[in-house]
């Protein structure tokens, strides 16, 4: 089984990569904006007919499309996540149309939930700003397509590599750049409060080896996550303890207006479980321990 996955040296891209070369009998091949990819492609600006061209000749049997943007402005995050997603179809429905598309999407597409409150992929997506409506848009793409698609939409994900784009990775940075000089001292961070449901990397990248390989007809969206709210500030705490740093966490508010604005994010994993087989492996603490273990000495700025 010739399996394409595009974003391949991304976050989750990387796992994803990882994950599908264990697996008997698939062959993976890998696409990006880097030459020495099987398939060289940006899929924000991507021309179709020459996309279609290369996936011809290609001829995945699957397609996992890992590529998206978190941050930059509004052109950068539609391009990437709307407009990417939606030439990607056009290309496969021309080029490949029997392979199976697996798309990641995200929580952000739900926007706020009540706290408390447990979202199922029936939850009617109400995203707030660019980011997630750009999310959305590229589900609605995939969903719209003719062609054996489906959308795992990923709540936080965490674990080894997390980019320093997001407060676990840039955390994990931070302490891993302060603790060679003594365990004392302060690191700044935002507002903690929030709940989030994080789910470990390597776990959605199983998820998305599932999702390929699993024969058959189901749900076109499924939710990819622990099923557990938990707070941000657990994160923190947690990659404190695995630093060893004893100095001060000073909170000082802040952080983004999203999630000011999104308090609470919990996610329904139960249609996953039933139709690709697919639960958690990984715990919470194994996810912060294998964060804190790649993580590397690097300067950044302070996490907020």
């Amino acid at each position: 089984m010739r399996i394409l996955v595009l974003g391949a040296t991304g976050f989750l891209g990387r796992h994803t990569t990882r994950h599908l070369n264990t697996l008997p009998g698939v062959r993976v091949l890998v696409g990006g904006r880097s030459p020495d990819t099987d398939l060289t492609a940006d899929l924000a600006t991507a021309d179709p007919v020459r996309l279609a061209d290369a996936l011809r000749a290609l001829a995945p049997d699957a397609v996992v499309n890992c590529s998206g943007a978190v941050g930059g402005g509004a052109v950068h995050l539609t391009g990437t996540n709307a407009r990417g997603p939606a030439v990607l179809c056009q290309a496969l429905a021309e080029a490949a149309p029997r392979a199976r598309l697996v798309h990641f999407g995200s929580a952000a597409e739900y926007g706020v939930t009540g706290v408390g409150h447990t979202v199922d992929e029936t939850t009617p997506a109400r995203p707030l700003g660019v980011y997630g409506a750009s999310k959305l848009a590229g589900t609605l793409a995939v969903l719209d397509a003719p062609l054996d698609a489906v959308v795992l939409r990923v709540f936080n994900p965490l674990g080894p590599g997390a980019p320093t784009a997001g407060l676990p990775g840039r955390l994990a940075a931070e302490l891993r750049r302060v603790t060679p000089h003594g365990p004392e001292g302060t690191v700044r961070v935002g507002d903690l409060s929030a709940h989030r449901d994080f789910v470990d990397v390597r776990d959605v990248a199983r998820a998305a080896g599932l999702a390929a390989t699993t024969p058959g007809a189901y749900p076109r969206v499924l939710n990819i996550a622990s099923g557990t709210a938990r707070p941000v500030r657990a994160v923190a705490e947690g990659l404190v303890r695995e630093s060893g740093f004893r100095g001060r966490l000073e909170e000082s508010g802040g952080g983004s207006d999203r999630s000011a604005a999104v308090s609470w994010q919990q996610a329904d994993i139960a249609a996953a479980g039933r139709v690709i087989g697919w639960q958690p492996r990984h715990t919470f603490a194994d996810s912060l321990a294998g964060l804190w273990a790649a993580s590397v000495d690097q300067a950044v700025v302070p996490a907020r």
